[in-house]
């Protein structure tokens, strides 16, 4: 009792000082009745009676009274514009300052722009602000909160309002009459609120009453200050208490309120004729009194009601909502960095996007507003060049309005899908009655329901934490039911989200649904559950929680940005990679201007390092950005970076020879990412790794393209798959797959030493550094078991035969300078096989053939006679020949170049848009 009464001690005198530095603040003239308002505040235990003595003579001191009006009814109309300013708009004296300068200078009339000729001001109490962090309206409830506990702490708290107002006060209004009368009030105020307080703290417990006096004060406060600086600026100018004026009730379920016009406009009428009709008037949101003439609040969002409750009561030809934002955007921006500013919404359309979390009037506010077709606006104060966003069902108010059937996309995070189903409950009525009558009698709000005509199950959607509540309750209902068998199953799907589009013109426009559903499937996303009214205003989705941002990014990128967003990350920025980026670069202003695909590379790794981009790296300095910015590599976060993207689709580019990161393809894929390479490990490795990964990509969205293991830039696999696609039957692939072994025996004959071919092919780049890597053939070997395998053939690369044309006995020398020396040695063997094949009319070729009748590939060098298409190559070209069902007389053949970094990045590149394709780009 004593550490209580103590800590009471130090509350009291830390109350009173700010108390006595506000009195000083006053001019000498206004001491006295200064100190009258601190006698209050000092003596707050004395009888009401005395207390309200001491108020009426501070009042009598320094309030004027207010001139007589002959109004008898309170002009209403048009000319009236209502603007209502956030917690956050008067967080500060200068930001109340820059309000009323904007008010009194005409607003955006002073720009050109429309014209207020009277004009109500609806202010929220003070915000936090860096300089004073206190956020009025929750520190009052707090203050409730404490006071009920019997935490003697609510003194501290009521010091610090005190002090955050008279600081404001004085900083705003400077010393003067304006400053004198709110300080006098405010003090009372405080005087009356600490007794009241007092009184919850000796009783245990407050009242809805109690609270709702309290927590409107800030309201109160701040609408003085704005009105005593409208004063000071030379506007004629009246502050008005809505408790004065506005008559509500609550609803049956406690959480808003109903307006009562009939008794509001006559208070108006009656407020008019004590107070006249200035040019401005600065209103208190968020409080009014009930029918029994006691206060109350608005509930949630109050003060946005408050001010279309008081557009209504004016016939108010426009009403802004003033806040820290430009307006509503078509997705949380926090989630969809590339969401826009929508230019207009119905009320309707208002009303959907605020019921799924949208940072939108609640619909309950737009109902006063819509009743007399008022326009809202809602505008950044902090950005007056942007025009916000209009709500109305008048599009013509808005210039250039688009017209996407979709308006926005929202999400309502952390819900559970519960099911109830079983074959007893097809065909009985009532069933979905009890279901629903037992989640109202729980109070557990359903946000989404769902059945199907054969009515074997009834799922919707509730807030995760009404989850036990609501399994608990419906087993209870049902137990007979579930007992006998009638129904199976009462289950909940956990950590789900839901997700809705949004737009008044989607109803009866074909195709949208289809459009949000293929972008989910795109981005491999399951849909867990579906709901369309007819009304057609909103399509709902549950999906799991961990896609929720992808999904959202997903829909919203396919019905809003211009360009198509594929986010890249390259693995191998070699020479082929490198290749590929410069060719990136040169076309990537094209691909969005012609064809409207943003192509953005978000991550480039090496064998060792990697960068990580999130916007994207600039492709014409890449190599100092990866260079001076790289880190260790690590494929995991390398994978999750894009994954976890803003870009709802990316993709992994593996431009390397290696092993490494073909293993990871299938994890890589299952996180959502796509997979281009002309890397042939993977294709021509472990068949049943390579047939899981086929398994998935056939199982989902994913995609999979690697045109370049086979022809770098030649379209083989693209015909092969086309081949098969359209029924024709495949009986055998022939043809010279290396660039390298092409160039060599189009150039070698029997008047030119085998040796000094491959010599020559080495010098000219043609070659890997050790020419062994390509004359032991295995390079053509993978290129058949990969085209093997697309044939359907399960075919392991050891299991197809190489001719190696590499000698033995220099198979095993360490290095590639003491091969190329001893090569000569064996020179005359393969000069015998080149006289033989001259003689014959023929000339040598190293082929790879596929023989899908038989079942077997091969690697081996063979003889053609001189008019045959492989004896036609020249360079380092490349040819397949495919002989199917349908080209069995003639094969149908691919000739072009086969190797070189130029035709491989860009097959890669072809891989790319072709992937741009099946995503959603325009062809």
């Amino acid at each position: 009792m004593q550490c209580q009464g103590l800590q009471a001690q130090q509350a009291q005198r830390a109350l009173a000082v700010p108390r006595a530095a506000a009195c000083r603040a006053l001019p000498t003239a206004k001491q006295a009745a200064l100190g009258g308002g601190a006698a209050i505040a000092a003596r707050s235990t004395r009888k009401p009676q005395a207390r309200r003595a001491a108020g009426q003579r501070v009042q009598a001191i320094v309030a004027e009274p207010p001139e007589a009006t002959t109004i008898e009814t309170f002009p209403r109309g048009s000319h009236w514009q209502v603007h209502k300013f956030g917690g956050t708009c008067v967080a500060a004296a200068e930001r109340i300052d820059n309000i009323c300068r904007y008010l009194v200078d005409g607003g955006d009339a002073a720009k050109g722009g429309q014209t207020a000729e009277q004009q109500v001001v609806v202010v929220s109490a003070m915000g936090s602000h860096p300089s004073s962090p206190v956020k009025v309206t929750d520190l009052l409830i707090n203050m409730v909160s404490k006071a009920a506990n019997q935490d003697q702490e609510f003194l501290l708290d009521l010091n610090a309002l005190q002090k955050k107002h008279v600081e404001c006060a004085e900083a705003l209004l400077g010393p003067g009459k304006e400053l004198n009368t709110f300080v006098a009030r405010l003090l009372e105020d405080i005087a009356n609120l600490k007794a009241m307080l007092q009184a919850i703290s000796i009783a245990g417990m407050a009242t809805d009453a109690f609270e709702e006096f309290v927590v409107g004060h800030g309201e109160l406060w701040c609408a003085q200050l704005t009105a005593a600086r409208c004063r000071q600026l030379g506007a004629d100018c009246q502050f008005m208490d809505t408790r004065e004026v506005l008559v509500v009730s609550p609803t049956a379920d406690g959480n808003s309120v109903d307006v009562h016009y009939e008794a509001s406009n006559a208070r108006l009428d009656e407020w008019g004729q004590r107070h006249g009709v200035p040019k401005i008037i600065v209103a208190t949101g968020f409080i009014a009194k009930n029918t029994q003439g006691q206060v109350t609040t608005l509930k949630r969002n109050g003060s946005d009601y408050s001010a279309t409750i008081i557009g209504a009561l004016f016939r108010s030809g426009h009403i802004t909502i003033w806040t820290d934002v430009d307006g509503v955007y078509s997705a949380d921006p926090r989630k969809v960095p590339e969401s826009v500013c929508l230019k207009q919404l119905s009320y309707h359309e208002a009303w959907e996007l605020s019921y799924f979390g949208a940072n939108v009037l609640h619909p309950r506010t737009t109902l006063p507003a819509m009743k007399y077709g008022i326009p809202i606006t809602i505008r950044n104060f902090f950005n007056l060049p942007a025009p916000g966003t209009v709500i109305s069902d008048e599009e013509a108010l808005v210039a250039g309005v688009d017209h996407v059937g979709v308006k926005g996309f929202a999400t309502i995070d952390s819900v559970s899908l519960i099911n109830v189903e079983g074959t007893g409950m097809v065909g009985v009525p009532g069933t979905a009655a009890a279901i629903f009558s037992v989640m109202r009698d729980q109070n557990v709000n359903v946000i989404m329901i769902s059945q199907a005509s054969s009515e074997h199950s009834v799922c919707f959607a509730v807030k995760t934490t009404d989850t036990e509540k609501a399994l608990a309750a419906l087993n209870k209902r049902f137990e007979e039911a579930i007992r006998a068998g009638r129904i199976s199953a009462v289950e909940a799907l956990r950590d789900c989200c839901v997700l809705a589009a949004v737009g008044q013109k989607m109803a009866s426009r074909r195709g949208v649904a289809a459009t949000m559903f293929e972008a989910l499937a795109k981005s491999n996303i399951n849909i867990r559950a579906i709901a369309q009214g007819s009304s057609e205003y909103n399509i709902t989705t549950i999906i799991d929680q961990r896609d929720a941002v992808k999904a959202l990014r997903a829909v919203h990128g396919r019905f809003y940005m211009d360009a198509l967003p594929i986010g890249v990350g390259l693995i191998g920025p070699g020479l082929i990679g490198g290749t590929f980026l410069q060719q990136m670069n040169e076309q990537i202003e094209k691909l969005r201007e012609e064809y409207h695909l943003d192509l953005r590379v978000l991550g480039i790794a090496s064998s060792r390092q990697m960068l990580l981009s999130d916007g994207g790296v600039d492709l014409a300095s890449w190599h100092e950005e990866f260079s001076g910015q790289g880190q260790p590599l690590d494929y995991g976060r390398f994978a999750d970076h894009l994954a976890n993207n803003y870009v709802p689709n990316t993709v992994i580019i593996d431009c390397t020879a290696s092993e490494d990161p073909s293993e990871m393809y299938l994890e890589w894929m299952r996180k959502g990412i796509h997979i281009i390479t002309p890397n042939k490990k993977m294709n021509s490795g472990p068949l049943a790794r390579y047939t899981q990964l086929k398994q998935h990509q056939r199982e989902s969205f994913m995609h999979y393209f690697y045109e370049g293991t086979v022809g770098a830039g030649l379209p083989i696999i693209a015909t092969l798959q086309h081949l098969i696609g359209s029924g024709d039957r495949i009986e055998r692939i022939e043809g010279i797959f290396s660039g390298t072994l092409s160039y060599i025996f189009n150039t070698f004959g029997a008047d030119r030493a085998f040796s000094d071919v491959v010599a020559e092919a080495k010098a000219l780049g043609y070659t890997e550094p050790d020419p062994r890597d390509d004359l032991a053939g295995m390079d053509v070997a993978r290129k058949v078991t990969i085209l093997a395998r697309e044939c359907g053939m399960n075919v392991e690369l050891a299991s197809v035969p190489v001719q190696s044309l590499v000698p033995e006995p220099l198979r095993d020398v360490k290095s590639a300078d003491e091969y190329m020396q001893r090569l000569p040695e064996f020179d005359g063997d393969m000069a015998k096989q080149a006289a033989e094949a001259e003689a014959a009319g023929e000339c040598l070729r190293y082929v790879g053939v596929v023989d899908v009748k038989n079942g077997r590939g091969s690697v081996e060098l063979q003889r053609y006679p001189k008019d045959h298409p492989f004896a036609q190559l020249s360079g380092s070209d490349n040819i397949i020949a495919f002989t199917t069902q349908r080209y069995s007389k003639q094969p149908l053949i691919v000739r072009g170049p086969g190797a070189g970094a130029e035709v491989t990045a860009g097959g890669v590149f072809s891989d790319l848009l072709r992937l741009a394709a099946y995503l959603g780009a325009p062809s």
